[in-house]
């Protein structure tokens, strides 16, 4: 084992060890005091300019009546500012979201920044391993900005040369738990730069009602629930096709039951039509006169409903070759959703093995080939292996509800989804906190975004279904 000595002594050593290791300790340079005050005042200029760029209203909230005092004493400050309180508080009562936008949440940006971020930034990096100790200093990734809307903070951060986005997602519990957070996100800026999403609350914690049905007909992206930072979630259905993973009670029958409201109008028109295969006889038996005979339950019912799909999308194809390369939804070509609820009962739990090549080979050309003429598939499952769902990489678009396994996340939203916060694993059990609440990964974006779809009960599916029956009647 080699020994480290001092460097002041390595001088008068003489050695016959072969293996002692002669450690010579670099000189220290005295650097003049000028040269110290200098670099400080200029850091210390740059820091105030910087301040006062990023944050011109905190600043000004501060500095302002300590100026007046100092100036014109304490009654000029005291009425500068009750005259402006006396003008933000009724703001901030009776105007909240536009008080927000404009001065609440660039409050509150600068009080996180400093009272949170800033303050555990050092101890967090280093602890975590994101920074690192190089020649006597802390190098450290630089923290550049806080940003609050009404559910989270977001930090952007500037990552140290020579670190990947990997270096941080692998660490999104420390950087959580170090600040204080339920969770962490990380997504990519730009270049060199990421965004770190921290919940200060969760908007999603509530059950939300069934969206109402829509007045007029449409196939674009249907409402059928909400997304983390409170705007609408609208699930694309034509020209695409959709997974949705999960486990037993997560909440699967809420996003196949939003998304057939949202059709409703369209079915009517005759714009949409749904094809429902219901092998488990439960879920999508309650609306079965919305499907009409398009629905299946029975294994060979289904395996020959899926090749009728097959059929009506080669027949398309082959009139719209040289035609044109998108689909129109029209009365004569209206777009076709096959629904099918639990997949993995047909392609994997199916007995009959002629059966289970049928319906797995339909599932295959259909994810293939359907979208450009207007066919869609919208599957349920509950178990996201390979073996027993081998086409769910042919799906664009995934969403993954609770689900039982850390490794099942990456299973159905790709590698990676879970370093980047979808903890679908962590999503509650009980109903009422985590029913509908999953992770969405679009064809378009890497990163997943948290939603909760609408909890569309018995009772409105009935309803649903005798409105839609009257509307057809008149």
């Amino acid at each position: 084992m080699f020994k480290k000595l001092p460097g002041d002594e390595a001088r008068t050593l003489v050695s016959t060890t072969p293996d002692t290791a002669v450690v010579f300790r670099p000189a220290v340079v005295q650097t003049p005091a000028i040269i110290t005050i200098v670099i400080f005042a200029w850091r210390l200029l740059a820091g105030l300019v910087r301040l006062t760029w990023r944050h011109p209203i905190a600043l000004a909230v501060l500095t302002a009546p300590a100026v007046l005092g100092w100036l014109y004493g304490w009654r000029v400050a005291l009425v500068a500012v009750t005259i402006p309180l006396s003008v933000l508080g009724p703001w901030a009562l009776f105007d909240r979201p536009t008080f927000n936008a404009w001065i609440g949440w660039r409050l509150l940006a600068w009080w996180r920044l400093v009272w949170v971020y800033r303050r555990h930034w050092q101890p967090v990096m280093m602890i975590s391993g994101l920074g690192r100790h190089l020649r006597g200093r802390d190098c450290l990734p630089r923290l550049l900005k806080v940003t609050c809307t009404s559910w989270a903070d977001v930090v952007t951060v500037k990552m140290l040369s020579g670190q990947a986005v990997t270096d941080w997602a692998d660490r999104t519990e420390h950087l959580a738990h170090g600040f204080g957070a339920a969770s962490c996100r990380v997504t990519v800026a730009r270049a060199g730069r990421l965004l770190l999403t921290f919940p200060r609350c969760d908007p999603l914690a509530v059950p939300l009602p069934a969206v109402s049905v829509p007045e007029t007909p449409s196939v674009g992206p249907v409402e059928v629930g909400r997304q983390e930072n409170v705007q609408p979630w609208r699930l694309k259905v034509h020209g695409t096709h959709v997974l949705v993973a999960g486990a037993t009670g997560a909440g699967k029958g809420s996003v196949i039951w939003s998304a057939v409201r949202g059709l409703l109008p369209a079915v009517r028109a005759g714009l949409v039509e749904l094809w429902a295969l219901d092998p488990k006889l439960m879920e999508l038996s309650y609306g079965r006169a919305v499907f009409g005979d398009r629905y299946a339950a029975d294994p060979k019912e289904c395996a020959d409903l899926l090749d009728e799909a097959v059929s009506v999308m080669r027949e398309r194809a082959g009139r719209f070759a040289g035609a044109q390369r998108s689909h129109v939804p029209t009365v004569d070509d209206p777009f076709i959703l096959v629904i099918v609820d639990e997949v993995a009962f047909l392609t994997a739990y199916q007995s009959d093995k002629g059966l289970r090549q049928r319906i797995t080979a339909a599932l295959a050309t259909l994810t293939t080939q359907g979208r450009a003429v207007g066919v869609g598939v919208l599957a349920a499952l509950q178990d996201p292996r390979k073996e027993v769902m081998n086409i769910r990489n042919l799906f664009p678009d995934k969403i993954a509800l609770r689900l039982d396994e850390s490794e099942q996340v990456d299973m159905v939203l790709g590698d990676g989804a879970r370093d980047r916060g979808a903890l679908a694993d962590h999503i509650s059990p009980i109903p009422e906190q985590g029913a509908g609440v999953g992770f969405v990964r679009l064809e378009t974006s890497p990163d997943p975004i948290r939603v909760r779809a609408a909890y569309v009960s018995d009772a409105d599916i009935r309803h649903m279904v005798r409105e839609h029956l009257a509307g057809e009647a008149a």
